[in-house]
């Protein structure tokens, strides 16, 4: 009898969808697989902000237990959601080639029709025509995207927004809020951005931001080998230097710790930065790793942050805590 590889899948409409496309990268390979639906604790709690309720993995969590219970083959996941650290007996299996890594920024009046009535000619809340010199409203309930907001535009107010995309889309239009950040690939993924959503491209994205991660059971190799058909090596390496950036810098989901690799002319460029989280300091490095130093990049690059003036920062931020 034919193995059917069990996929495991929070239940939000991206994740399905995320599921869904490496459900259909397996069977482009000639293997038989099936969705099980998990719930997890980041889609029960919608009210705390993510960086206030202090845990890692708190979209992962409840896919690796089922994992590891064997209830499911495998566990597909918004990398930038899964720890640095993977729990002992799980491995990573395949990196899917990356999407979007950006933020973008989505504006309530693109989101329907409640709103209309304002003029957008003289509306200062038409972030696409203004300096944000105004005293305006931004929501987002990633700690990462405050402190780089807070940073370049101290006289914002930042608000907390949980939930899935489409819940947080509904927010925003049902608030008196200006706009709030979103990933641009979560987004796209499935067809919700809005036409006029404004590309942050002065803000780095978390590590590994756009790409998905599968993992599985070690030891459980006709999973893994299923998966190594679809592994971007690129993407794969790139996360993995952001990761390990992050690693080194101790931080997650209450840490604003951004980074970004990409691979151009033959050597890998990044980009990585702490920010206060009320804005007010910022570190950053910039660096070209080549392909033979990759595998110690992101330590490397975190060690240049942290003498550069991040270790006072990540300190200020775990003594506030």
């Amino acid at each position: 009898m034919e193995r059917v590889i069990r996929i495991g899948t929070r239940e939000s409409q991206l994740a399905v969808w995320q599921a869904t496309l490496v459900q259909d990268l397996l069977k482009e390979n000639g293997y038989s697989a099936e969705l099980v639906y998990i719930k997890s604790e980041g889609d029960i709690d919608l009210v705390t902000p993510l960086y206030e309720m202090g845990v890692q993995g708190v979209f992962t969590r409840s896919l690796d237990l089922a994992l590891l219970n064997d209830r499911i083959d495998i566990a597909v996941h918004s990398m930038k959601d899964v720890p640095t650290q993977l729990p002992k007996g799980i491995i990573q299996s395949a990196v899917l080639k990356r999407a979007s890594y950006r933020d973008i920024l989505v504006r309530r009046e693109a989101l329907g029709t409640k709103h209309k009535e304002e003029n957008t000619e003289q509306n200062p809340t038409d972030l696409s025509l203004t300096p944000y010199a105004l005293p305006l409203v931004i929501a987002t309930s990633s700690i990462r995207r405050k402190a780089q907001w807070l940073h370049r535009y101290p006289h914002h107010t930042i608000e907390n927004l949980r939930g899935n995309v489409n819940t947080r889309l509904r927010k925003v239009e049902e608030s008196n809020w200006h706009g709030a950040i979103f990933a641009a690939a979560g987004l796209e993924r499935i067809n919700l951005r809005p036409a006029n959503s404004i590309d942050l491209d002065w803000m780095l994205p978390a590590p590994a931001q756009g790409a998905i991660m599968v993992v599985s059971r070690n030891g459980d190799t006709f999973s893994f080998d299923a998966c190594q058909h679809f592994n971007d090596k690129d993407t794969a390496l790139c996360t993995k230097i952001e990761r390990d950036f992050l690693r080194v810098l101790l931080g997650g989901c209450s840490t604003p710790i951004s980074a970004l690799a990409e691979v151009k002319d033959n050597a890998i460029y990044f980009r990585g930065n702490v920010v206060a989280t009320d804005g007010s300091a910022k570190a950053e490095v910039e660096q070209i790793i080549s392909f033979e130093d990759a595998e110690n990049g992101g330590a490397l690059a975190a060690q240049s942050l942290l003498e550069q003036g991040g270790q006072a920062i990540i300190e200020s931020i775990n003594n506030a805590k």
